[in-house]
């Protein structure tokens, strides 16, 4: 049976069907298919035993060897070193999250680095936030971490991070495809090789260090909310990477949090492990009414989180706009607001009213990064994506679900309330907006460059000024963008949005009204245009 056959029977029953993972791990050895490498929104991700094999990642980490040795000034440039001898004295963090082969995966990408001279650092398991701290406390040359976020139990994936510990920006993924797709074409040449020695980190206790050197978040103030306090604080670690973190950082003893799926299961029980409302219902049980406290799902490599309360949802399109209040009013931090352009413009209503700017940006965290660095002319007060990724100014350059936490106990222990109380007092002076997303999935087969380009003729359908029809709503466009995917905007400043998913075979849909009762109707025929584009 092929991979894909066979994850099928997995998923289907996790459980009942775990034994086939050992002919998957065959697979993932031994399948010497090629594959197409790109890196998406976030890394190059591929199902496991399919296209992400041994073999493949072998031949993209023999690419980025490749380029950094080329010494382009472009490609040294993005990475942040001056030669390929400076690569390999400072060295690369190679790690993994919690799924099946990682150690397995990263030894192989070990093996290659050391045969070049690169000197490694394993982090075995470790979130995607600690790889960052990380290069930064180690001064290290970039990180390659193995996991491809939240994404099902059958995809792997291999993020790459540069010297200033953001996600690798397209000065860089670009020739490191073009290369690992030169070298696919005698990829059997690309030879396993056993690391020679492992040198092992504690990237946990790196990222401690440099989140009290930063002093962005007053830990000790959240340490002693809890403690005297005792909100009930239900955190789903959906089998991931931040189990144990929260704690760990704030020298709190074990069952100060209710810790949720925090044991061993590379399978997520057969869900796809991404923070979202339905996977949000086991913490929120947790809670109790007359308490304070939230809910929170984390991603299994923590780079995402979504919040709740009894009274509300609190989705990163409503958490970053609070974010962004929180830290204006309360921490005295100034800046711009930098967002995607899927996201919610509750954030825009708060900004405006302060005078501050708003930047919207493609898809993907990486397009923050000119807002996030140390040295920007516009600094970023934060940065938020509606799909669940956040940070801030003096924070790191990736998205960081552990930073979130905090920064959600933080306002807590500041306001002595509740997040869905203090959302209501800030939307009932800038108002309400219901945001949601949703998706149309393609058979991976069937999805691919062409998909991207079928979202695009959509422009040409619809004009500024014409009537768009959606059920029983007439709504006029005020105008049509194209920054990442077909964004609609009408006049009464209601949107909708379809793009082709960076991560999964999908099409993305968000949209957005001020009317909660119009948003069914956006969203269903968002789902008839996106329907159109693939069939």
């Amino acid at each position: 049976m092929k991979a894909s056959e066979l994850w099928k029977e997995i998923l289907k029953a996790p459980k009942q069907k775990k034994e086939l993972l050992k002919d998957i791990e065959k697979l993932a050895k031994e399948n010497t298919e090629p594959t197409e490498i790109h890196f998406g929104t976030s890394g190059w991700r591929g199902e496991i035993g399919s296209d992400f094999t041994m073999q493949n990642v072998r031949v993209l980490t023999k690419a980025i060897i490749e380029a950094v040795k080329s010494e382009d000034s472009m490609i040294l440039n993005a990475m942040g070193v001056n030669s390929f001898n400076e690569f390999k004295e400072r060295g690369v963090i190679v790690g993994h999250d919690n799924r099946i082969f990682g150690k397995e995966f990263a030894y192989e990408v070990i093996g290659l680095f050391q045969s070049e001279g690169v000197k490694c650092y394993y982090a075995g398991e470790a979130a995607t936030p600690e790889f960052s701290a990380g290069i930064i406390e180690l001064k290290a040359a970039a990180s390659v971490n193995l996991t491809p976020s939240h994404n099902p139990a059958n995809y792997g994936g291999l993020k790459l991070n540069p010297a200033d510990g953001g996600p690798a920006p397209e000065e860089l993924t670009k020739p490191v495809e073009a290369i690992a797709n030169e070298i696919m074409k005698k990829a059997q040449d690309v030879k396993s090789i056993k690391p020679k020695n492992i040198e092992k980190i504690d990237l946990t206790e790196l990222y401690i260090k440099f989140i009290k050197k930063t002093a962005v978040l007053d830990l000790e103030k959240i340490k002693n909310f809890m403690e005297t306090e005792k909100p009930i604080c239900a955190i789903d670690h959906m089998y991931g990477t931040s189990r144990g973190k929260l704690a760990r950082i704030l020298s709190l003893k074990p069952g100060t949090f209710v810790c949720l799926r925090k044991e061993d299961d590379p399978l997520f029980e057969g869900l796809s492990p991404e923070p979202s409302e339905t996977n949000l219902k086991l913490a929120l049980s947790y809670l109790n009414k007359d308490s304070l406290g939230f809910a929170a799902i984390i991603d299994p490599d923590a780079d995402r989180v979504r919040f709740a309360d009894l009274k509300r949802q609190i989705p990163m399109n409503y958490f970053g706009a609070m974010a962004f209040h929180y830290l204006y009013n309360y921490k005295g931090m100034r800046g711009v607001v930098v967002k995607s352009v899927g996201t919610s413009n509750f954030v825009n209503a708060i900004a405006v009213a302060r005078g501050v700017e708003v930047i919207e940006t493609k898809v993907g965290f990486k397009n923050f990064r000119p807002y996030l660095l140390p040295e920007a002319t516009k600094k970023a007060i934060v940065a938020f994506e509606e799909s669940d990724g956040i940070s801030v100014q003096n924070h790191i350059l990736e998205k960081d679900a552990i930073f979130g936490c905090l920064l959600a106990l933080e306002m807590m222990a500041t306001l002595h309330k509740n997040m869905s109380d203090y959302l209501e007092e800030i939307e009932s002076t800038y108002g309400r907006y219901y945001s949601d997303r949703t998706g149309i999935e393609i058979p991976r087969e069937k999805f691919g460059p062409h998909i991207k380009k079928r979202v695009y003729v959509l422009k040409d359908y619809y004009k500024a000024g014409d009537l768009f029809k959606a059920g029983m709503l007439k709504k006029k466009i005020l105008n049509i963008t194209d920054i990442d995917g077909i964004k609609i905007v009408f006049d009464d400043l209601s949107w909708i949005m379809i793009r082709p998913s960076g991560t999964e075979p999908k099409i993305r849909i968000y949209v957005e009204t001020k009317n909660l009762e119009e948003k069914n109707y956006l969203i269903e025929e968002a789902k008839k245009l996106a329907e159109t584009i693939w069939q």
